[in-house]
């Protein structure tokens, strides 16, 4: 194992880091095929996530084994998620956003971690904020140009720090803290693999949110809207009368058979009339 703690997270979570920005729901996003539903989805879930990492570094703001990566105004995303929150999902925002199973799990293992075993929280730390400031740059701007949205950066703040001047030197002070944090070899083992814990969770939520837009679409699809329009249609055309004394065109010019009928039972009832006023 690297002597750094950064450079053994580094290590440890090559593979799974990989299958995190491999997952479809990753892989579409990065060749711009995000869409607004699967965007708010992913941000609403990050909105839960962020609460409850937070609320746990605040807890342990002061302990030993995680205050030195203390940099709430420099890194932390709750206040800007609520931004997005409210920009997409309007100012009621907080009795509509989704909670998804998966994100809930994430949430779950962050309050236990907390509550249990604070020195873990540096792995969920580290794989989080340096994630935001590194690929959530890119991810900004394909979700700009791909869901058009406005250059001002509107829905868009999670992305956006403004106490950072250069992500790059705030990184390499951000990783000298973590090195410089005192662990025994078996903390330090467990923080590392809270790491790998911490992408698959990720992972599963990006596996999960892709099912959901997956099964959103399938019920959007052209051929299922087409028969519940053709249903719908004839529902509403059934009950339509017809004028009195006249048959139904589609009848009659699908059944030629009824209508040699109709036009004799027509000249017989002539020929009776006839008769009876004679």
């Amino acid at each position: 194992m690297p002597q750094d703690l950064s450079e053994a997270l580094k290590e440890a979570t090559k593979e799974v880091h990989s299958q995190a920005e491999n997952t479809e729901f990753m892989r579409n996003f990065q060749k711009g095929q995000v869409t607004r539903e699967g965007f708010k989805l992913v941000m609403a879930s990050l909105y839960h996530i962020y609460v409850a990492l937070e609320g746990e570094i605040e807890r342990n703001k002061e302990n030993p084994v995680y205050a030195p990566l203390y940099f709430p105004e420099e890194l932390h995303r709750r206040a800007v998620l609520e931004q997005d929150m409210a920009f997409w999902y309007g100012p009621h925002w907080q009795d509509v956003i989704p909670y998804t199973p998966a994100t809930r799990r994430y949430v779950q293992r962050l309050l236990e971690v907390g509550r249990t075993e604070p020195e873990l929280l540096v792995a969920h730390a580290y794989t989080r904020y340096l994630g935001d400031l590194s690929g959530g740059q890119v991810l900004k701007k394909i979700a700009q140009k791909a869901l058009d949205l406005p250059s001002s950066g509107e829905g868009l703040a999670f992305f956006t720090f403004p106490n950072i001047a250069s992500a790059t030197k705030f990184k390499q002070l951000y990783r000298s803290r973590m090195n410089s944090l005192e662990m025994t070899p078996e903390v330090r083992q467990r923080v590392v693999e809270e790491a790998k814990t911490a992408f698959l969770l990720n992972i599963q939520l990006f596996e999960e949110l892709q099912k959901l837009l997956t099964q959103d679409a399938k019920d959007q699809s052209p051929s299922k809207a087409a028969g519940l329009h053709r249903r719908a249609y004839s529902r509403v055309q059934a009950p339509l009368e017809t004028p009195r004394g006249k048959a139904p065109l589609s009848i009659l010019s699908q059944a030629p058979l009824l209508r040699w009928v109709l036009t004799l039972s027509f000249l017989v009832a002539t020929v009776a009339v006839g008769l009876y006023a004679m």
